[in-house]
C-alpha cells in the first residue's frame, strides 16, 4: 500500500541540530499533507509541523523559529530541520502523511504514519 520510513534520529546535545527525513513509497498519486508529530514519555502525541502540497506550513508554537519543514515532491520526501534543540524536544518523532493513493481499483485518500524515530536531547 503506502509506507513512510523515517531516518535521522539520534542523540544530540542541547543547542545542537538534527535533520529528520521521511520518505513515502507505494501506490502514491499525490501527497496532500506531510509532516511530523512527536510523543514524549507520558505525554500525548502532538503536532510538530506540517506542509501541504502547495507549500503552506504549520508549526507548533514550541518549535517556531527553531524547526523548519520542507519537502521534495520529486522524491515524496519531507524533511524536518531542527536547530537549537532543547531537552523538551526529546520524543519519538512520527512522520505523517495524508495521501491520495491507488487501492488497485480506485483512488482514495488516507492517513499514514511512520514507525517513529527516537530523538534524545541531553548533555
Amino acid at each position: 500500500q503506502v509506507q513512510l520510513v523515517e531516518s535521522g534520529g539520534g542523540l544530540v546535545q542541547p543547542g545542537g541540530s538534527l535533520r529528520l527525513s521521511c520518505a513515502a513509497s507505494g501506490s502514491i498519486f499525490s501527497i496532500n499533507v506531510m509532516g511530523w508529530y512527536r510523543q514524549a514519555p507520558g505525554k500525548q502525541r502532538e503536532l510538530v509541523a506540517t506542509i501541504t502540497n502547495g507549500g503552506s506550513t504549520n508549526y507548533a508554537d514550541s518549535v517556531k523559529g527553531r524547526f523548519t519543514i520542507s519537502r521534495d515532491n520529486t522524491k515524496n520526501t519531507v524533511y524536518l530541520q531542527r536547530n537549537s534543540l532543547k531537552p523538551e524536544d526529546t520524543a519519538v518523532y512520527y512522520c505523517y502523511a495524508n495521501i491520495k493513493y491507488y487501492s488497485g481499483v480506485y483512488y482514495k485518500n488516507g492517513d499514514f504514519w511512520g514507525q517513529g524515530t527516537q530523538v534524545t536531547v541531553s548533555s
